[in-house]
């Protein structure tokens, strides 16, 4: 048996279609997300199912510690976890700058905190933080959003530079936009229509098996190369 695996965010998009391709390559799963039914009727071999809120240090260490007890030491943490709500700065509300502060940030940290000491000691792993081009550049009506996802991009940064003679890969995968429900989340209609809008003008979004493909080919690379940041958008994504 492969090594294990752990994925937040694993009931849709692109936790999900990771989740799926990770176990036919024969890996342990572990899933984590809220809606712990979804992850079950993937019906996936040698794989495990949490609900736990990614923000909650312990509901997530209680995870690791059930998978890690059955199939061994994390080799890959994949952190997809994420909201996005879209608004006017002016008129969104506090509670929404919150939650995408919890999530966006705080969901990569609790796992971080579990996983990395470990893989620090034993001169292995890999981590990779699933973050947006809107972690590089700003966009209107994505402000706090984009703030949280800078954060990914320096937090990432940071951690990689301490950790990398320890033989430890941390990688950062910003896409574009992609076919997931993310834009749900968004509570401003308005908003939500003019997003559909532009994306259908850029021959709509990546597909969620787009961006497995680029965590695949980071993770296959030999330990000892670290493909430290990777931007994938669609050809007609000029921002």
């Amino acid at each position: 048996m492969k090594k294990l695996v752990v994925i937040t965010g694993a009931s849709s998009g692109i936790g999900m279609e990771t989740a799926k391709r990770f176990s036919e390559n024969g890996h342990p799963t572990l899933l984590i997300s809220r809606r712990k039914e979804i992850m079950e009727s993937l019906n996936l071999k040698d794989s495990i199912s949490v609900k736990a809120d990614v923000t909650n240090l312990e509901e997530v260490r209680a995870a690791i510690k059930m998978a890690e007890d059955k199939y061994g030491k994390t080799d890959l943490l994949i952190n997809c976890a994420g909201v996005m709500l879209l608004g006017n700065i002016d008129k969104q509300s506090y509670e929404e700058w919150k939650k995408m502060i919890d999530v966006n940030i705080n969901g990569i940290l609790t796992t971080t905190n579990i996983i990395l000491p470990d893989m620090v000691k034993r001169n292995e792993g890999t981590i990779i933080n699933i973050s947006s081009i809107a972690g590089r550049k700003t966009f209107k009506n994505h402000g706090v959003y984009c703030g949280s996802k800078f954060a990914v991009h320096a937090i990432s940064e940071s951690i990689r530079e301490e950790v990398a003679d320890k033989n430890v890969r941390v990688i950062v995968l910003a896409p574009g936009v992609v076919e997931t429900n993310l834009l749900e989340h968004t509570t401003n209609e308005t908003i939500k229509a003019n997003y559909v809008e532009w994306k259908k003008s850029i021959g709509n979004g990546l597909n969620a098996s787009d961006i497995v493909n680029c965590i695949e080919f980071a993770y296959n690379m030999p330990q000892d190369i670290c493909v430290r940041e990777l931007v994938i958008a669609k050809t007609k994504q000029i921002d």
